[in-house]
């Protein structure tokens, strides 16, 4: 699997491949701990087949390692899973939106080495295929969230959480108006293990189709943790798109997949694990 911050996990061929027996596996992970920490991957450490290496930015992550990842594939004849994004759609012009939509993309802006980097990603793990039949797999994840991620890791879900944990006026970017669509990781999970046991290339958009704006989010955090916070409207970043839904008709037909966890129960868990992690007590 290769994401934006790290590198992971390549899937073995089906039988009668012997790589199918768990002895066999190796894992390999590469992270920054951009949006992680160490601490989820400690109980692996010391483990003979597992190997942690914290290096890679994202544009490389993305073009290198990407390469890197296809060329081992190649050479032992596995699986490849791609977690790619939906930022791939950019700023869209079309909504909600579906895998056949190509995007509207600035190629210069100052999100592009994400934007453009898992577009190329895209683009790389096709040409492996078509050249080199490659069984590939990729997932367009749309945002994501839940226990264990960086508390400041300066995503929407994360800095509202720990703002009203810590009592701090909780910072919605203008115009407060836009959307974002978020799966709770357990769904997440469960879309990815389908789509990589699947006979589907994809692109698959895998996400919630239940659409937020940034305003909806800051209040139900506020009414879930903390009804005393205030919110705060401050400048907002360039290029950021103004809505974001996946359509998921290709995953629930092919996949048999969609989201249950709903965006209400899901923050709780993750206001418990931070909770846990900053040392606050439930009032």
């Amino acid at each position: 699997m290769a994401n934006g911050n790290h590198q992971a996990v390549i899937k073995p061929p089906p039988s009668p491949s012997p790589l199918r027996n768990s002895k066999f596996f190796q894992v390999i992970v590469a992270d920054n701990y951009f949006t992680g920490s160490k601490d989820n991957l400690s109980k692996w450490i010391g483990h003979p087949r597992f190997e942690l290496i914290r290096h890679v930015g994202t544009i490389k992550t993305n073009v290198i390692g990407t390469l890197n990842m296809l060329g081992l594939a190649k050479r032992v004849g596995a699986r490849i899973l791609l977690t790619s994004t939906s930022e791939v759609y950019g700023d869209p012009l079309v909504h909600p939106q579906t895998e056949d939509y190509w995007g509207n993309v600035n190629p210069i802006g100052v999100r592009s080495c994400y934007d453009e980097g898992k577009r190329v990603a895209e683009t790389l793990m096709f040409d492996y295929h078509r050249q080199h039949g490659i069984e590939i797999r990729i997932a367009r994840i749309f945002n994501t969230y839940g226990p264990r991620m960086n508390i400041d890791d300066g995503r929407v879900v994360s800095n509202f959480i720990a703002q009203a944990l810590r009592g701090e006026s909780l910072t919605v970017q203008a115009p407060g108006t836009q959307t974002r669509s978020f799966c709770y990781v357990s769904d997440m999970v469960d879309g990815l293990m389908r789509l990589m046991e699947g006979d589907n290339t994809g692109p698959i958009n895998v996400g919630n189709p239940g659409e937020f704006t940034m305003m909806e989010l800051a209040e139900t955090v506020k009414e879930l943790i903390d009804p005393e916070v205030k919110l705060v409207v401050t400048e907002n970043t360039p290029d950021d798109p103004r809505q974001r839904k996946p359509d998921i008709s290709k995953a629930k037909e092919l996949l048999g997949w969609e989201p249950k966890v709903s965006l209400r129960d899901g923050l709780p868990l993750m206001e418990e694990d931070f909770r846990r992690r900053l040392g606050v007590p439930k009032k």
